[in-house]
């Protein structure tokens, strides 16, 4: 879905790919591209059928950031463009775990990330959130299509 800011620049929205089972109810979009931004909504290890990806924090936060560097390709961005990642926890003793994950992916990229601890997430088999943010200035000219 496109349509325009109120700076002028281009804004689309994308469904998840697959979608997760609450966007079309809660009414979200799993990306949003402004301009040269590429924002990623709260992503999860949730498949479309409900079943929750990974037994503890590192696992699901690996699937999750395979998912978020899916979705950014969608809209023309890269892992590499990521400047800001948020992730929510549901046990922040289990920090070190989400970290390593964070770390494996995002490497020499080096992000700012913010990581707080939750009561709890949408279903309590989920242990771990994030949403990142990506800059990308040459957004037009890398978009499929």
């Amino acid at each position: 879905m496109a349509g325009q800011n109120p700076g002028g620049g281009r804004v689309e929205r994308f469904a998840g790919d697959p979608p997760s089972p609450w966007e079309g109810p809660f009414g979200f979009s799993r990306v949003v591209a402004a301009g040269s931004l590429i924002l990623v909504g709260g992503t999860t290890s949730v498949t479309v059928d409900g079943v929750v990806l990974g037994q503890g924090p590192y696992e699901q936060t690996i699937e999750i950031l395979h998912k978020i560097e899916h979705e950014l390709g969608r809209a023309g961005g890269l892992l590499a463009d990521v400047v800001s990642t948020r992730a929510y926890v549901t046990d922040i003793a289990r920090a070190e775990d989400v970290g390593r994950a964070h770390g494996e992916v995002f490497g020499a990229i080096r992000p700012v990330m913010t990581m707080v601890e939750v009561s709890g997430l949408i279903d309590a088999r989920m242990l771990v959130e994030i949403e990142a943010v990506a800059v990308v200035p040459a957004f037009i000219s890398r978009r499929a299509g």
